[in-house]
């Protein structure tokens, strides 16, 4: 079938649009590098031509709280609108565990406010909600710190290698809509402040990571829970471990 993957020259659409490809599916990259900006709805009909499927993994070139607002609303009602004239079947939408939990932070209402637009759309969706991704954890760290000291709380995370989202939202997109949300994580459970704290080890980082029970994350506070998935997500296979022994400096 023909998939359109809106965002999909970036981390996880790159890896998206291969791994269907592989399958034998029409994998399209859309992005404004190939002609297709949301924002402005330049190109959708002529890339949604055909297309059963459109995969939305795509984000907001800035995360300040207005225009990140205006982004996801504005991309995403244009996406919607085209779909449902090109007759496209499923939409689906790459978004984040714990959104609903984070709404102090301008980026989380965003995101919510995309997912409240694809279920009020009448078109069969999918929203795959995914904990944080490996890749992220020094970002992390670097929104947390301030000077040489890294302040995070002592919750729960279970973060979750790119490849295996892709490979999540790739199951999603080509099977049936479920019209709701599901889940995605890594095996493991950490405490946020100490898998800051191994990976800058690991790196020979020298900031000292300070544990503090009301450090908030992106603007949010946390509670032990807040960024942790429910009993029913799909449980990827990748390591923390193994990927931080590959991905040092």
């Amino acid at each position: 079938m023909k998939v359109v993957v809106i965002g999909g020259t970036g981390l996880i659409g790159s890896k998206l649009v291969a791994g269907l490809g592989e399958q034998g599916h029409e994998a399209v990259a859309a992005a404004p590098s190939t002609g297709v900006d949301t924002l402005t709805g330049a190109g959708l009909a002529e890339v949604l031509d055909g297309a059963r499927v459109v995969v939305d993994v795509s984000n907001s070139p800035s995360f300040a709280d207005d225009a990140v607002m205006e982004f996801f609303r504005t991309s995403t009602a244009n996406l919607l609108k085209a779909g449902a004239e090109a007759g496209v079947t499923h939409h689906v939408a790459l978004s984040v565990v714990g959104t609903e939990r984070l709404q102090a932070s301008g980026y989380f209402r965003a995101k919510q406010a995309q997912e409240e637009l694809i279920e009020a759309s009448g078109l069969p969706y999918s929203i795959v909600h995914a904990t944080q991704f490996f890749e992220f954890v020094r970002g992390i760290a670097a929104e947390a710190t301030d000077g040489d000291t890294v302040r995070l709380a002592p919750v729960g995370i279970r973060p979750v290698l790119s490849d295996d989202v892709a490979a999540a939202v790739g199951r999603t997109a080509v099977g049936s809509p479920v019209n709701g949300v599901v889940e995605v994580a890594g095996p493991d459970t950490f405490r946020l402040d100490e898998l800051v704290r191994e990976t800058l080890a690991a790196d020979g980082d020298r900031r000292t990571v300070v544990t503090d029970p009301h450090a908030e994350y992106f603007g949010s506070g946390l509670r032990e829970s807040t960024l942790l998935p429910g009993p029913g997500a799909h449980i990827a296979g990748a390591r923390f471990a193994d990927w931080l022994a590959r991905s040092r400096p």
